[in-house]
């Protein structure tokens, strides 16, 4: 009687501890949000908005989806300290052309009231984003 007593506190045991994991292992992902909810949500959080220009078919734009923006690193940086805006231009050539879009990816950086602080055109790779995210974020935009 000892043994099946525990025994199935073992076997309970052990299926808690998996199903347990599943809620650990989940990835964390960026927040993205659209263009227009973005730039609100920047002024009423004062935060800057982190603006991505990309397309489905572009090589790089996927690079930059499966390699930079899985990075722990960048994924926590920018949900903790930007309004993260993704811009498909293929579905919102209007947005693009306010920007001057021309090749993809492309990554701007907005203050808080929507105004470009700058540019960054092609594949930015984990580690340099990361880098200036750092940067950008230290800026005093004057909000």
């Amino acid at each position: 009687m000892n043994i099946k007593y525990i025994s199935c506190t073992l076997l309970m045991i052990f299926c808690l501890s998996i199903g347990s994991l599943g809620d650990t292992s989940a990835v964390e992902v960026i927040n993205w949000r659209s263009y227009e909810e973005g730039l609100v949500v920047s002024k009423v959080e004062k935060k800057k908005v982190f603006l991505h220009f990309y397309a489905d078919w572009c090589v790089y734009c996927g690079k930059m989806a499966k390699e930079t923006f899985q990075n722990p690193a960048v994924i926590s940086y920018l949900n903790d300290n930007f309004i993260p805006v993704r811009v498909d231009t293929d579905r919102e050539p209007g947005t693009a052309g306010k920007y001057g879009v021309n090749g993809l990816p492309s990554t701007w950086f907005l203050t808080e009231m929507g105004e470009a602080i700058g540019t960054i055109p092609g594949f930015i790779p984990p580690d340099q984003l990361l880098s200036m995210l750092k940067e950008v974020n230290g800026l005093n935009t004057g909000s």
